[in-house]
């Protein structure tokens, strides 16, 4: 049976997630203190578990963010992910690959919804968590062009109307880990 290892995102520690109220290894990226208020509670928590060793925080290699920008494309989440989120979703992608169970820890949808693309577990909560893994693709709410979902624009290039997205299809996905 493989280890399980926690890889934390920056809404765990918003929502509340105590690192030391779990007895797995945990990691989570430089990016997330950045995320967090400076001297909030949440802030505190993050800072507290990397000081006293119970967090550890591990920069993803390149070529796994990479695999995760183009997971994230497959799937079209790749606008709606920021930086913190594509470095979450590639240490757990990376730590996978070394031989581990892991669960990251995120309510954030667009994360949940690659990580189950990329084969990650993951366990929201303060939501159910997602249903469906999405396929999204973006299109005009005016004149109904289509457009991939890493489209740059966020506006129709024949009309100018703001470009809205839609999920092309769907997959279900088993329901959420517990921690």
């Amino acid at each position: 049976m493989k280890k399980r290892i926690i890889v934390l995102d920056t809404c765990a520690f918003i929502a509340g997630f105590d690192p030391f109220s779990v007895k797995e290894e945990q990691y989570s990226v430089p990016m997330v203190k950045n995320e967090l208020f400076s001297n909030s509670l949440a802030w505190v928590r993050f800072t507290t578990a990397v000081d006293s060793g119970k967090l550890k925080v591990k920069t993803p290699s390149a070529s796994f963010l990479d695999r995760i920008k183009e997971a994230s494309k497959t799937v079209g989440d790749v606008l709606f992910l920021s930086d913190v989120d594509m470095q979450v979703l590639a240490l757990a992608f990376e730590l996978k690959s070394t031989g581990y169970d892991s669960l990251i820890v995120t309510d954030d949808y667009s994360i949940q919804n690659v990580a189950n693309q990329i084969g990650v577990k993951f366990a929201p909560l303060m939501t159910f968590g997602i249903r469906f893994r999405l396929h999204w693709i973006l299109y005009c709410p005016a004149c109904y062009r289509k457009y991939p979902s890493d489209y740059k624009l966020k506006s129709c290039e024949v009309c100018g109307t703001q470009l809205k997205r839609k999920p092309l299809r769907k997959r279900k996905v088993g329901a959420g880990e517990r921690i």
